[in-house]
């Protein structure tokens, strides 16, 4: 299983981007995407950037990085409110039936 990095370019170089996130600065090939401009945020996966996220998704992916992180260590007391999102676990039928695409739960395979 791969797990994306929300990784933000700082320059960029012909086939490559400098990036940084999660508190590491590192060279990642762009061959799969546009070249890349300072500022953008990419998800990166095995030092290769897949696609371009904007800042609210990698708000969103490093919460969860997060929580997971915490769970690794052992941790039971995260405060999941300081995410700054719902996990699907945690929403109301209506916004799970929103998530999924569906106008209601009753709609949802079972």
């Amino acid at each position: 299983m791969c797990i994306g990095i929300p990784m933000q370019v700082l320059r960029t170089e012909p086939g490559h981007a400098w990036v940084a996130g999660r508190g590491e600065v590192k060279r990642v090939d762009t061959a799969l995407i546009d070249e890349p401009h300072e500022g953008e945020w990419l998800l990166v996966f095995l030092d290769a950037a897949r696609e371009r996220i904007d800042a609210g998704r990698a708000a969103e992916v490093n919460g969860v990085l997060d929580l997971l992180q915490c769970a690794l260590a052992g941790a039971s007391t995260h405060p999941f409110d300081e995410v700054g999102f719902a996990l699907p676990s945690r929403m109301d039928p209506t916004a799970l039936a929103a998530l999924a695409g569906r106008a209601t739960l009753e709609h949802l395979p079972e």
